[in-house]
């Protein structure tokens, strides 16, 4: 009399695990070419920004979807390179890595500007009333400059991620390559670099590998200093720390694997889920290639009131080498993300 109970049992069992694994979705439409995007919401509305040059024209195009599987171009940032932009480095040709935040009834977007392989490079910040490009409100107003690297630094500024902490003060997270990734207090009324807090903060980077001797050529970081797109969210008093270990942009050889750690601290410690901090090369992985995509990374989270917890991220076609759009469901598992990365075209 008691197995169909213990049946139901089970497969009430069975249904609640893969309710709790994260999905992949299949995705269709004007995905291909996607780099660093960077996803917002705006009413039904789902919105991904991306790196350089925009279909049709323009800098930093945007893609829209209102089911996050079909997804279709929707207009860019710029028209054109911003004046005061291609005065201050004028080997650029593209803006990289944007990201997107509401705050103050503005949606922010920062972006950045460099030369491959440079960190003589920026962050600056554009703002708009709306991202519905239909809306008579929409229009990109840049705002400038943020925050600027030069060959004397040890960083790149480039990458830029904004975010809160618990008590609404407002922070930037950035970096790639050389000592790795850092973070510099902001004015939230303003968007730019905080007057009252000029110190800037070391979060993560990576370690010279073993019996490793090689020297970089003159001016370049060596590979092993792979890392770079932070994204830092909140969760269940935690801050998780997003990054991307190692190389991107060489098609088949593309080896970005996306990396994770959690501090109780904004400015962290982060440490891995063994308790490895960020700082001296630690890491847990979320993302890592399989058969169909490589190089999983350049992501960008969306913390969801209603509905599941997204993330975006680029990955590399293992037959032809370009890049597509992906997206995953973000399940939290006892404290710590989960991800999936697609097995389809």
């Amino acid at each position: 009399m008691l197995r169909p109970r213990y049946g139901i049992v089970a497969l009430a069992l069975a249904i609640s695990a893969y309710a709790q694994q994260p999905r992949a979705y299949d995705l269709q439409g004007d995905v291909a070419g996607a780099h660093d995007p960077a996803i917002a919401r705006e009413g039904k509305t789902y919105y991904v920004c991306t790196t350089g040059k925009a279909a049709g024209g323009g800098q930093l195009g945007i893609r829209c979807s209102d089911d996050l599987s079909h997804w279709r171009h929707c207009g860019h940032v710029f028209d054109t390179l911003p004046a005061w932009r291609t005065q201050r480095s004028p080997g650029t040709k593209d803006l990289w890595a944007p990201h997107i935040a509401y705050v103050n009834g503005k949606y922010r977007l920062y972006y950045a500007y460099s030369l491959f392989g440079k960190n003589t490079s920026g962050i600056a910040l554009a703002t708009n009333r709306t991202l519905d490009q239909r809306s008579p409100d929409y229009k990109w107003q840049d705002e400038g400059l943020v925050l600027e690297s030069k060959a004397s630094d040890d960083y790149n500024a480039i990458d830029p991620n904004y975010v809160e902490d618990a008590s609404h003060r407002a922070w930037l997270s950035f970096g790639s390559f050389w000592t790795g990734i850092k973070m510099r207090a902001l004015d939230r009324a303003t968007g730019k670099l905080s007057f009252g807090n000029t110190r800037t903060y070391s979060i993560a980077s990576r370690n010279r590998p073993e019996g490793d001797t090689s020297a970089p050529p003159p001016g370049l970081p060596s590979n092993w200093q792979a890392i770079e797109a932070p994204f830092i969210v909140r969760h269940d008093g935690y801050y998780y720390l997003f990054v991307s270990f190692d190389l991107c942009c060489r098609g088949l050889k593309s080896t970005y694997r996306t990396m994770v750690g959690r501090a109780k601290e904004i400015t962290g410690p982060y440490l891995d889920r063994e308790g490895n901090q960020m700082l001296r090369g630690g890491g847990t992985l979320l993302l890592s290639a399989n058969e169909r995509w490589l190089g999983p990374g350049g992501e960008s989270l969306l913390i969801q009131k209603h509905g599941p917890d997204l993330i975006v991220y680029h990955a590399y076609d293992h037959t032809t080498g370009k890049p597509a759009l992906q997206l995953s469901t973000i399940v939290w598992q006892d404290g710590w993300p989960t991800a999936a990365l697609a097995t389809t075209p």
